[in-house]
């Protein structure tokens, strides 16, 4: 049995802040940006903003649910694990 290398996170975006900064509040990460919600700014500024934060290549970060909506469940995979598991293929 594999261990799973990607984590789900609940995320509140709350877009056209002053700055971005993110916060874990009540089990979710309260995510700040500086993009506008048009033309999904806001959604490429978020994968940016998070890829920053875990140290992760912005491929590894998915918008599973909530393209259009302030909350939203992102996926993202472990790069370590996942290159660990294609070493012992």
């Amino acid at each position: 049995m594999a261990l799973s290398n990607i984590r789900q996170l609940s995320v509140h975006v709350i877009p056209n802040a002053r700055q971005n900064t993110i916060r874990e509040e009540a089990g979710l990460l309260k995510v700040r940006l500086t993009a506008p919600a048009v033309d999904g700014r806001a959604n490429k500024a978020l994968v940016n903003c998070l890829a920053e934060y875990f140290h992760v290549r912005r491929s590894r970060i998915r918008i599973v649910r909530g393209l259009t909506s302030r909350r939203k469940v992102i996926e993202i995979e472990d790069e370590r694990k996942s290159h660990a598991a294609r070493q012992n293929k």
